[in-house]
């Protein structure tokens, strides 16, 4: 059974999504990063259906998604300054503060921690839903756990079906990785690098940060050693590709810019323009697309690590770490 999709632009969509979410169901729908299933995050029992359809581990938690940034102390202590100060200035957009949590949200969303992740989205259509639900919603990408990120309708309707009770059509995800995550719950630490560059937040914070390694018992999604997986063994270079290696039967290859190489069975550039923002917005896409083919394996060139390139080789090498049989 495939997965019921209208157009999020649709107001009568819209209303239909958000009674949805009221009666305890599972709504996906568009972000600037990549698609969220999301549930009413006040109900445990609607929650606790993300976990099933997805599959995803209980020690996970999940982030919680708001309207707007003055909802915070809905599920958040909201008394940091510098929370203050990074919501105005990155919300909306692909930042997740993990703040001290609220007593009154369930435990299941936060995976029993003191601490939750919150952030408001860019796309308007997941605004208005939110606003239209009168509840935050909790939120993981809307695809298996483990496997690549979704950045269309089609891929969650591809991946969940009618698991989920509606699919919210926005187009194409704009920034393509899933949001940076940052815990101001102590010293801040970058808990997951994504679409905000580590360095916009070291600007704004006037320090230098780290970013924390992967976790068993992560503090926030995407911590896990292997993760945002391809069924297809997938090897990340040390440097640009000139040819397929010899002896091997069927080789993709995600390139990060146009390329020359041979003897490849089919080849994915990622920013033919050049730019990093476009590798980032067709990274999971492309990903998607090569692992389609029955590939024996799919090999990826390095990319600069600043700026999103950073979280693209995140990706990578989790997806690395995390090949599926």
């Amino acid at each position: 059974m495939t997965a019921r999709v209208l157009p999020a632009t649709d107001l009568l969509a819209l209303a239909d999504a958000a009674a949805v979410l009221q009666r305890g169901g599972l709504v996906a729908f568009p972000t600037e990063t990549v698609y969220g299933l999301g549930a009413d995050a006040f109900d445990a029992r609607a929650v606790a259906r993300i976990f099933e359809v997805k599959a995803r581990p209980s020690f996970d938690p999940l982030i919680v998604h708001l309207a707007e940034a003055a909802s915070l102390d809905w599920v958040a202590v909201a008394d940091d300054p510098r929370a203050v100060d990074l919501a105005a200035r990155f919300w909306p957009g692909p930042l997740t503060l993990v703040l001290k949590r609220r007593p009154e949200l369930p435990d299941i969303v936060t995976a029993g921690l003191d601490t939750v992740g919150v952030r408001v989205p860019a796309h308007p259509a997941a605004r208005a839903l939110i606003a239209a639900a009168g509840t935050p919603l909790a939120a993981p990408s809307a695809n298996p756990f483990g496997y690549v990120s979704p950045t269309t309708a089609a891929h969650v309707a591809e991946l969940l079906g009618d698991a989920v009770d509606l699919v919210l059509d926005g187009g194409p995800c704009r920034v393509g990785l899933e949001s940076t995550i940052l815990s101001l719950a102590g010293e801040p630490v970058i808990l997951r690098p994504g679409g905000l560059p580590k360095e916009e937040l070291e600007e704004a914070l006037g320090m230098s940060l780290p970013v924390a390694g992967p976790s068993e018992r992560p503090l926030a999604p995407g911590q896990l050693q292997a993760h945002y997986a391809t069924r297809t063994p997938l090897v990340v270079l040390a440097a640009r590709a000139q040819a397929a290696p010899p002896g091997d039967r069927r080789v993709g290859l995600l390139a990060q810019r146009p390329t020359q190489a041979r003897g490849f069975a089919a080849v994915e550039v990622l920013a033919p323009d050049g730019a990093v923002e476009t590798a980032a917005a067709r990274l999971f896409a492309a990903l998607r697309r090569l692992d389609a083919m029955g590939l024996d394996r799919i090999l990826a060139e390095p990319c600069e690590e600043t700026g999103l390139g950073y979280a693209i080789m995140d990706r990578l090498r989790r997806a690395a770490a995390g090949v599926r049989s």
